[in-house]
């Protein structure tokens, strides 16, 4: 699986659950519309990591965290 640079900031970061303000420092990013699409969302399209509010995901206390499928991945990967 090809992940760039900062979705793997992101994923080892969701090891505990963050939210997206916090991820996107890690990332050294600004813009959350284009964080959101280029990096949030392929890791979740993927099942890396998943909300922590399923049923609210514009709640300010929305939070992620990665899934064991994210954890298999980085037990096999070397991290930043």
């Amino acid at each position: 699986m090809g992940l760039s640079e900062d979705q793997v900031k992101v994923l080892c970061a969701c090891v505990s659950e963050a939210p997206m303000s916090e991820l996107m420092d890690i990332a050294g990013r600004t813009n959350r519309t284009k964080f959101r699409n280029s990096v949030l969302k392929p890791l979740m399209q993927a099942g890396l990591i998943e909300m922590t509010i399923l049923d609210r995901p514009r709640s300010s206390n929305q939070k992620y965290r990665v899934t064991e499928r994210g954890r298999a991945l980085l037990a096999g990967r070397d991290t930043p």
